[in-house]
């Protein structure tokens, strides 16, 4: 089952537009599970992350950054899946 993670700060507002894309493409694979963690929670997380938000991982591995691609997110999740 796929791992999403979507970083993200308070106010950022390429975040805002990545939001409802990401839950789109994850309601759309029942077995995927969403996260959604604010980088300026995690000193780790903000230290890695500052300029790159919004982030989502996808089992842990970065797969886009400031913009997301609904249709290459889809194809992410179909291959988690597959190798599930």
């Amino acid at each position: 089952m796929p791992a999403v993670t979507f970083l993200t700060k308070p106010g950022c507002h390429l975040c805002d537009d990545a939001r409802p894309v990401v839950e789109q493409v994850v309601a759309a694979h029942p077995g995927a599970t969403l996260e959604e963690r604010s980088i300026l929670d995690d000193d780790a997380l903000r230290e890695e992350y500052a300029e790159d938000i919004p982030v989502v991982l996808v089992d842990g591995r970065v797969h886009s950054n400031w913009h997301v691609d609904a249709d290459r997110l889809h194809r992410a999740l179909e291959q988690a899946e597959a190798r599930a």
